[in-house]
């Protein structure tokens, strides 16, 4: 979510290339001959190109005054579609056809070359002056601009919501280049094709100039009126795009074939027409500005005043080409003007990019300083036309033949392409893998205390790189599918999540700074067999307040419609649970008109009657945090951010905590996420990258809050407490037993397990692989999907390995997320669950390996210190036999009292019906003072012991004395089947599941 204020147009266009040498005029001045508008050169158009360039590079310095100087895109158009359609009509006019390939060739030779430079200069710049992940974004950048698909590159960054709060671009300059070449490819094919047709005419070149008008006329009204459509409904895309830029380019050259050249006088006219024109592009200079919508109706005046300048030096029936002595042409003509005018297109290559890397490097600077650099770049531009621009067009060489000049352009192509690739795929590697995070992997969030993850006594957590990688943070979104609604959508689909048969649902509603809290609810929900319900829209104020969306580029009527209609779905719907709010709390710096506006949206949430919880907006650190923690990736520190910027005063939750508003409660994760009360707030914490952009929380943020958000839930009263996770006890059942967890896996067909009690391991091994294949040679990959992990709808768990049709086996491991089950002091621990193995047996069961175990929490201190951090194996079975067996593994990797890597197991235990019924398998850690030991039961008959008398005591402890967390599992393959006589092969029948009905964890206190 970002602050709501307009934002400036996008960047304007360089000007077009020099213009080209005219062939030679026949017959000038007749009916049939040549273009009537000659061939001679129009120094007053290179002037034109001065006054263009001079005003985008003052709106790009922030000159005051000339806030509307993006104006200069549209009479660069203009001259373009005036200079290009005249020379190929003068072409076609004289020789009877179009040549394309020479037309091609001298765009190629004239254009790319100097733009290569600019590319490669920009690519090799970045490395150096920009950190890694901005680096990574240049060079997609780099290859977008040198394949002239720049525009629609920037199109899809400016309309997509979920990309927004990156830095600008070196290269956002590149897109009307693109614009422009995307329109030639389409504009000098279709004249060849309408000339094909007219070139057998009496007076052909009357018939060329009437028969290419008639294609532009349609052309240009229908460009103008999707320009004015999409201005109206998506600002970027009708700046950017091409179609709504087509009728610019129109203008300039049905100035160029209509017949202007047989009209006589009067010269007054003309002098007004050209003053008017050049008054007309000044005026849009200096009156337009941000909030000026755009393209649309406003840019008809410098469009028609650059028409009218070209138009006034045209010279009628009669005339000389010469300006008149008070024309603007003859101002236009002058020295400086043509020589800015001659310099334009590389210095606006260059400009563009001097500024922003400049910025890059030194932070923001005032308009005096980009003034001076934009000066600067004059420089590099003058280099680049005097020593490769300038030799391109003039040689003999490569001009001789059209494929020369093509040759040089696909190399001016080819060559930023490939260097981009280069820096792009060494900064790829720099960065780090950007897929999703494995959140099976993630430590325990604290459930209060100052630290954002539990830890045990003051041990601060493991070192190693933070989570999720700055590439993955990016991506790492809430995992809500399309249920966060993009801008221009004005209804939220039906997103229920969860237990969504359940008549119980908790509801979040807001913005994407609520959505951002979709996986942390959906714990919630889930724990407790509710649904959660998702309502939901990107840079929606929930507070019925009146804002502009910069994706939309205009006024957000969308979100007015979509908030009326979330709220009356509210009304009608059956009355939730739990209804939890938040939004950015920055859409207006008014705290009256926010609290008038918070009241006219909170009313009729509380006369629906449920509970009301507003989660108090999260730090906005208002800087790509990603893009700067890859830059500093040993010292996250570098870049914390302002406490005073980011945390702003909040009406609403002090109105909240004077009671202004029964029914309605706070709650706030500010504390830990920005803790002490320091002038800045870490962008990193406990190694846990905390946002994804510049203002909204990574997923794994919020997963590891989850606990902490349950605890401040539970104690505002707004959920009910349950066992499981974040409970510290449960109710006491026989003999003394307490039970600490129960996981029932009830909820609707074909949904994933609670998110708030299990974490899926995927891939082929932990972060950071320290045992691929997960040690012990499996074949499979484990995924999240519901394809392998799923509950049944009819209260178990199924976890069922698959085969692709390439052969390649996935499957399904999930891990409670506590990892504190322990016995305590002197009591016994008991873990105990209801399994029915997969029912297939023989060659059809080869390689099948389902598992319940469990390993000791310091492993997920960086997955090291196996076997001695202990691992009880509650029950395993390979191959599909009828037998299970159970094993404690401890001490050293080889060897040892655990006899390593076997370890003390108890052999195949007969089960008959194991694969078709369910059967009871427990383990229970006994502390017991004098008595230790480890017992496993199969339907309550104790199968195998391991006493503390059969190792050391340190061995013994390190094995025992912590917290466990539970796995179940179905590898596929591996050491264990293959030293049981069977590996999978192509008999070994996919599709089996393991099912759970159960899960429980229970304690006994000791004796007295």
């Amino acid at each position: 979510m970002h602050s709501p204020a307009p934002s400036p147009p996008p960047v304007p266009a360089p000007p077009p290339g020099p213009s080209a040498p005219s062939l030679p005029a026949a017959r000038s001045g007749g009916e049939s001959g040549p273009s009537p508008h000659r061939s001679a050169f129009r120094p007053d158009i290179e002037g034109l190109r001065a006054v263009a360039v001079l005003a985008v590079l003052a709106f790009h310095a922030g000159v005051p005054g000339l806030a509307g100087g993006f104006v200069g895109v549209d009479v660069f158009f203009v001259v373009s579609g005036y200079l290009i359609t005249g020379l190929l009509v003068r072409e076609a006019v004289t020789t009877g056809r179009i040549r394309l390939l020479d037309f091609f060739s001298r765009r190629a030779r004239r254009l790319l070359p100097s733009a290569a430079v600019v590319l490669g200069a920009v690519a090799l710049a970045g490395a150096w002056l920009t950190v890694p992940l901005r680096r990574a974004d240049l060079e997609q950048d780099v290859v977008a601009a040198a394949l002239s698909a720049a525009n629609w590159r920037f199109v899809a960054q400016r309309t997509d919501y979920l990309a927004a709060g990156h830095e600008q671009s070196p290269l956002l300059h590149f897109w009307s280049l693109a614009v422009e070449e995307q329109f030639y490819l389409l504009w000098a094919p279709l004249l060849a094709l309408i000339v094909l047709g007219a070139a057998r005419a009496v007076r052909r070149g009357r018939a060329v100039r009437a028969a290419v008008a008639l294609a532009a006329v349609p052309l240009v009204l229908a460009s103008f009126a999707l320009s004015l459509r999409w201005t109206d409904h998506s600002a970027s895309l009708a700046y950017l795009a091409t179609p709504s830029r087509v009728w610019q380019f129109g203008v300039g050259a049905l100035v160029a074939l209509l017949p202007w050249h047989l009209m006589r006088g009067p010269r007054p006219l003309r002098l007004l027409c050209g003053w008017a024109g050049i008054t007309a592009i000044v005026w849009s200079a200096v009156a337009y500005d941000a909030a000026t919508p755009y393209p649309g109706h406003a840019a008809l005046v410098p469009t028609l005043g650059a028409a009218a300048v070209i138009l006034a030096a045209i010279p009628g029936r009669g005339e000389r080409s010469t300006p008149g002595g008070y024309g603007i042409g003859r101002l236009l003509a002058g020295r400086a003007p043509r020589a800015v005018g001659r310099l334009s297109y590389t210095l606006y290559l260059w400009h563009w990019p001097v500024l922003v890397l400049a910025e890059a490097r030194f932070g923001p600077q005032d308009w005096p300083v980009k003034a001076a650099l934009t000066l600067a770049a004059a420089l590099p531009a003058y280099t680049t036309m005097r020593w490769v621009e300038q030799p391109l067009r003039r040689s003999r060489t490569v001009s001789e033949f059209p494929r020369r000049g093509l040759s040089v352009g696909i190399t001016a192509v080819v060559l930023p392409v490939v260097l981009a690739l280069v820096v792009g795929t060494t900064t790829l590697n720099l960065l780090g893998p950007a897929t999703p995070v494995q959140l099976g992997g993630l430590p325990p969030g604290a459930a209060s205390g100052p630290h954002l993850l539990a830890r045990t006594g003051s041990a601060p957590p493991a070192a190693g790189p933070v989570v999720p990688g700055p590439a993955q943070a990016r991506k790492d979104f809430p995992p809500d599918g399309a249920c966060e609604v993009a801008p221009a959508v004005t209804r939220s689909p039906d997103c229920l999540f969860g237990a969504v048969d359940s008549p119980d649902r908790i509801v979040l509603l807001g913005d994407s700074h609520a959505g951002q809290w979709f996986s942390a609810m959906l714990a919630m929900a889930a724990q407790r067999g509710w649904a959660l319900q998702e309502l939901v829209k990107q840079g929606c104020p929930l507070p019925q307040l009146a804002v502009d969306s910069p994706q939309l580029g205009r006024a957000y009527r969308e979100c007015d419609t979509w908030r009326a209609d979330a709220l009356e779905r509210l009304r009608q719907q059956p009355k939730p649970r739990l209804i939890v709010i938040s939004s950015l709390n920055r859409y207006t710096a008014d705290s009256g008109l926010l609290a008038e506006a918070w009241e006219k949206t909170l009313a009729p949430l509380r006369a629906i009657g449920a509970p009301i919880v507003y989660i108090e907006d999260t730090p906005v650190p208002g800087t790509d945090v990603p893009a700067c923690v890859s830059g500093s990736p040993e010292e996250p520190a570098a870049c914390a951010f302002s406490r005073a910027n980011a945390q702003q005063p909040d009406p609403l939750a002090r109105r909240i905590a004077a009671g202004g508003l029964p029914g309605v409660r706070a709650v706030s994760v500010n504390p830990v996420l920005c803790p002490g009360d320091g002038p800045t707030c870490p962008a990193v914490l406990d190694r846990i990258l905390l946002y994804r952009d510049d203002a909204h929380l990574t997923n794994v943020a919020v997963v590891v809050l989850t606990p902490r958000l349950e605890r401040l839930l539970t104690d505002a009263g707004a959920l009910p407490a349950v066992g499981g996770a974040g409970a510290a006890s449960g109710p006491t059942g026989p003999a003394g037993w307490t039970e600490v967890f129960r996981e029932e896996f009830d909820g609707p067909a074909g949904s994933p397990p609670s998110s708030a009690n299990w974490l899926h391991d995927i891939g082929t091994c932990y972060p950071g692989c320290p045992a691929a294949q997960w040690g012990t040679g499996e074949v499979e990959t484990m995924t999240d999907s519901t394809d392998n992990v799923r509950l049944d709808g009819k209260g178990a768990l199924e976890i069922v390995p698959t085969r692709t049709a390439d052969g390649a086996w996935r499957s399904g491991r999930i891990e409670t997320r506590r990892s504190d089950f322990a016995a305590p002091a002197g009591g016994i621990l008991r873990i105990e669950a209801a399994i029915a193995l997969p029912d297939v047996t023989g060659a059809k069961a080869a390689g099948y390996w389902p598992a319940f175990w469990t390993l000791g929490a310091p492993l997920r201190d960086g997955y090291t210190g196996w076997p001695g951090i202990g691992e009880l194996d509650i029950m395993e079975s390979v191959n599909g036999r009828d037998s299970v067996f159970a094993t404690m593994h401890c001490g050293t990797l080889e060897g040892g009292p655990c006899r390593e890597p076997a370890g003390l197991s108890s052999g195949p235990q007969p089960c008959g019906d194991c694969r078709t019924g369910f059967h009871t398998y427990a383990v229970e850690v006994d502390r017991s003072p004098g008595a230790e030991e480890v017992r496993w039961y199969l339907d309550g008959r104790v199968h195998h012991r391991v006493a503390a008398s059969r190792m050391d005591p340190d061995t013994w402890k390190r094995a025992v004395d912590h917290g466990l967390f539970l796995i179940l599992n179905v590898a596929i393959g591996g050491g264990l089947p293959l030293a049981d006589g069977a590996t999978p092969g192509p008999a070994t029948e996919p599709g089996h599941p393991m099912r759970v009905d159960r899960v429980t964890v229970s304690t006994r206190a000791r004796a007295a």
